[in-house]
Formats: C-alpha cells, structure tokens, sequence
C-alpha cells in the first residue's frame, strides 16, 4: 500500500481546519496509509530580521530533513513550484510505486517557507497557486488533492 506523508511546521489550532484535515484523512484510510506529522514551528521576533528569519528556517529544515524516510519521493510544497493539473498529479500518486517509491513526502514549511535545504532535498518543487496561503489550509488542499488523485486513478466519479 503506498504510504503518503504531509511533514508540516506548525501546529493547527482551528478547529474548521482540522475537522477538515480528519476527514480527508478519514477517506484516504483505505485507499494509503496517510499521516501527518506537525514539527514545532521556531519563533522569532515580532519584527524579525533577515538573518533571524534563516536561521530558524535553517533550524525547521533540519527537522524536517531527519523527518524523511531514505527511499522516499519527496515534494516540497512551494510557491515557486510547479504547478500540476489534477490528472497529472494523480499521475505522479500512481508512477511514484513503480519507480520504486512506495513512501511520498509532501513538506508544507510555516509562515516563512522552506529552508533551501529542504527544497534542495525535493525531487519536485510544487505549487497549489501562486496566491499566498494560509500554511493549514494548505494542508487540507493538498489532502483533498491527494484524496481526489486517488480517486481519479481508481476510476471513480469524485473528479468531474
């Protein structure tokens, strides 16, 4: 079974976006093994400088980077990525195991962003828009398309 793991920096505390989290992860139960694993996001000053703000994305990467199983396909959730219709990023859930990947990787950063180092790490760098938004709602977009990418390669009708 192809296991699907969202690495996140922070923690969500709204209860609309994690209600809406549990049930994409409700669905996908038996369709992957799926979960999500919420590293500690680093705090900075109110008015950080520049250096404050690579430094604690330096320290997130770390964390993320020892988070990440050797063997894995990872994507790194960007706004600079590339962008993917819904077909071909189910296309991308169904090629992972055959190229030997059974464990998927998506890295969702916090309010800054990504470490280079983590997006160096990235066999893909993906963008959901080139909008800015909010990192947990991020979070139940990219579930969804995963739920809807699965549904997509099983034949169902959920994707119109």
């Amino acid at each position: 079974m192809l296991g699907i793991k969202l690495i996140c920096v922070g923690k969500m505390k709204e209860q609309h976006y994690i209600s809406a989290l549990a049930e994409y992860e409700k669905r996908l139960k038996p369709l992957c093994s799926f979960e999500v694993e919420e590293l500690t996001e680093q705090r900075l000053p109110d008015t950080p400088s520049a250096a404050e703000i690579n430094a604690a994305l330096e320290r997130e990467g770390v964390q993320i980077l020892s988070k990440i199983p050797k063997g894995a396909f990872v994507a790194a959730m960007c706004v600079e990525g590339k962008s993917l219709s819904s077909e071909d990023f189910a296309a991308l859930l169904d090629e992972c195991p055959s190229r030997g990947k059974s464990k998927i990787i998506f890295i969702i950063g916090g309010s800054h962003g990504l470490h280079e180092s983590a997006k160096n790490r990235a066999e893909l760098r993906l963008s959901m828009s080139k909008m800015t938004l909010p990192h947990h709602l991020a979070r139940v977009m990219l579930a969804e398309q995963i739920y809807r990418g699965m549904m997509i390669n099983s034949g169902s009708k959920y994707h119109k």
